[in-house]
């Protein structure tokens, strides 16, 4: 399955399990139900607790030169196996300027997973930190983080998920055409990678027409593709996998990732082959019908690879505002689930 599981004869988890239940069938409100939850993928929220993180990512970019002391007296452990950019630097940001002091943890730091078990390493944290985030390999490793740790923990992306990379692309085609419900978004090239998961998840949810177009051996799971369709019955959206770069036609937004995730750096050349016929240049741009489609990426871009540089550094691409929002959604996903 690709959502979080915990054993019942685990107290720390059958703890995280009650507290789930709870959130989701007492007559909270929304902000009481996202106080000490983790982030871990999309798949854990509702769509109204969804759109309660994009109302505030609004508010919170609104107010970007107001300043803040939200966070201050709270720590936050960034925790990175990953090399990272605008996730690191999102992170430390927007904890830091509210009066936050965020610390950066990588591999040659500590012990995580190495000398000192996951499990350990979560409880020593919980202990120091009012939140982890998390940027690595396993997905099992960010649930376990949550587990034993006590306190909120964010996937600031693993092999499976990047749910905080997805939320800024949906708050970043809402401030180019409005709420994204029916709106058409299609990723373009490795179905099965974190960010294209992530994007089926939180569309199915809210409501987006989402597409991925991809070679049929990198379609995602048909586990997770059964689980994003019960979701899209609720919401409306259309849900829709296939080969053929047709399905750009009418797309509000086309998106696509570079084709060598990292770890996978040995399958370069098989990838490149795989494909070298979804790359995003101006000639499927215009395949969309519009001209008013925008182009996404959650970078780093391999220009003249997934992209070509005309799009990318064209007129019709946001990927510098999705970059930037990830500061503005990040701070939201802090701010909703911190305890005061």
């Amino acid at each position: 399955m690709d959502f979080l599981r915990i054993t019942k004869n685990n107290a720390a988890g059958a703890a995280l399990e009650r507290k789930r239940a709870i959130s989701y069938t007492c007559p909270m409100s929304i902000q009481e139900t996202l106080k000490g939850r983790s982030l871990l993928t999309w798949l854990d929220y509702t769509p109204d607790e969804i759109r309660y993180f994009l109302d505030l990512s609004k508010q919170v970019k609104h107010e970007k030169h107001t300043v803040h002391e939200r966070f201050k007296g709270k720590t936050l452990a960034l925790l990175f196996e990953k090399r990272s950019t605008r996730t690191r630097c999102a992170f430390e940001t927007a904890f830091g300027e509210e009066g936050g002091h965020p610390v950066f943890l990588s591999t040659a730091d500590i012990q995580l997973g190495a000398k000192e078990s996951v499990e350990d390493t979560a409880r020593v944290l919980g202990r120091m930190f009012s939140a982890i985030q998390f940027r690595g390999f396993k997905q099992s490793t960010a649930e376990t983080l949550a587990v034993y740790s006590g306190v909120p923990v964010y996937n600031g992306l693993t092999d499976a998920f990047h749910p905080t990379q997805a939320l800024a692309d949906i708050f970043t085609i809402e401030e180019n055409f409005g709420e994204c419900r029916n709106k058409k978004l299609c990723f373009v090239g490795d179905g099965r990678n974190n960010v294209a998961r992530s994007l089926l998840v939180i569309s199915a949810k809210l409501g987006v027409n989402f597409s991925i177009i991809s070679p049929k051996a990198l379609f995602p799971t048909p586990e997770l593709l059964k689980t994003c369709e019960d979701a899209a019955k609720q919401s409306g959206a259309q849900i829709t996998v296939c080969d053929d770069a047709a399905g750009v036609a009418g797309a509000d937004a086309l998106y696509t990732d570079v084709w060598v995730s990292m770890g996978e750096e040995a399958m370069q050349e098989e990838r490149r082959a795989l494909l070298q016929a979804y790359q995003i240049n101006r000639t499927l741009m215009d395949m969309t019908g519009r001209k008013d489609t925008i182009f996404l990426h959650c970078l780093p871009a391999v220009k003249g690879e997934e992209v070509t540089a005309d799009v990318i550094d064209g007129p019709q691409s946001r990927a510098w505002d999705q970059a930037e929002n990830r500061k503005h959604t990040i701070k939201a996903i802090m701010l909703a689930t911190l305890a005061e």
